[in-house]
């Protein structure tokens, strides 16, 4: 029997409650301990998810003998701080998305990982769910031939709340780095990283993208194009157009919960791909995470910290052109 790795989550909010339920779909995990700022919210996070060891901070944590690697899912402003304390204590690290506010940052966390020899990766869960891991199949077998156009989107309607995380330019609010990763995301891991950058962005009254059309460009002549929006719905799908045919994930669950996907080819009928998951889906990077670690690797090779810098200085470059800063950043690369 395998031993069992042992979790210790940082953050009590909602995505951390999201990947304590993922977790329990893995029966070589165990969630042994959750680290807040508070006494009442750990125990109350403890109390709902069957955590045994609670802690009133993230320093207690971090330091608990008994955790084996950390999952942070403390806001995206915080990541540097948080990843740099965990590995400080020795303690590999699964982070969020976006791994960072930036690419000074994430070139800073990147260092601190490799100087201390503990693994780290970016939590962008669903490249690990089993449709994508079907997309990179195709794709590999060259089913469609080589892909010339991505098309993306993701929108959801967001509370305009000033305060709110979102519209809260002091939180690195907007569309761009809470869903807009996802589309840039999806682009890197079909295409690498992007030679040209074309987009356009509404920022709105509190000083947040509130939504923005992107097109990145290709060395081969491939395009992707995407929209993102936190102000209203959309389809949030995903097609993949290659010489030989498309791959479409489907309205609502394509881009960010994909569990189906149709392949069309020319002159065959369109065939649909059921790719169900189990739970949640959120154990697939946790089990990636275990995976690594078992074999001593310091990093995914199927989310590579050289390619979570990638997409973090994608993401730099978008900002620039719409000429958004957030308050906290200090430098840029």
């Amino acid at each position: 029997m395998v031993d069992k790795i042992r979790w210790g989550i940082m953050s009590t909010g909602y995505i951390a409650g999201v990947f304590a339920e993922g977790l329990s779909f893995l029966p070589d995990a165990e969630l042994i301990a959750v680290g807040s700022r508070s006494a009442p919210s750990a125990n109350h996070f403890a109390d709902r998810h069957g955590v045994s060891h609670r802690h009133s901070s993230y320093e207690a944590l971090i330091h608990d003998p008994d955790v084996d690697v950390v999952y942070i899912g403390t806001p995206h402003p915080f990541h540097k701080e948080h990843i740099l304390l965990s590995l400080s204590a020795g303690k590999p690290v699964l982070c969020e998305k976006p791994l960072n506010i930036n690419a000074v940052e994430t070139a800073t966390v990147i260092e601190a990982a490799r100087k201390k020899n503990l693994f780290l990766m970016e939590a962008m869960w669903s490249r690990f769910l089993p449709a994508l891991v079907k997309v990179r199949n195709l794709l590999a077998e060259s089913v469609i031939g080589e892909v010339q156009i991505l098309n993306t989107d993701f929108g959801f309607q967001a509370d305009p709340d000033p305060a709110g995380r979102l519209y809260n330019p002091a939180l690195a609010g907007g569309a761009l780095l809470d869903i807009g990763i996802y589309p840039v995301s999806l682009a890197s891991m079909i295409f690498g990283p992007p030679a040209r950058i074309t987009s356009m962005a509404h920022i709105g009254e509190t000083g947040v993208d509130e939504q923005a059309g992107i097109i990145l460009g290709y060395k081969n002549g491939a395009l992707a194009v995407s929209y993102v929006t936190i102000r209203a719905g959309s389809p949030t799908e995903a097609t993949l157009i290659g010489i030989k045919g498309r791959i479409h994930l489907h309205a609502q669950v394509g881009l960010f919960r994909p569990y189906k996907l149709m392949l069309s080819l020319e002159g065959q009928e369109d065939r649909v791909i059921d790719v169900p998951y189990e739970g949640n889906g959120y154990q697939y990077e946790a089990a990636e995470v275990m995976r690594c670690l078992r074999a001593g690797k310091l990093e995914s090779d199927i989310m590579p910290l050289e390619e979570s810098l990638s997409i973090m200085k994608t993401l730099d470059d978008i900002r620039d052109q719409w000429g958004l800063k957030y308050p906290m950043e200090q430098a840029r690369l």
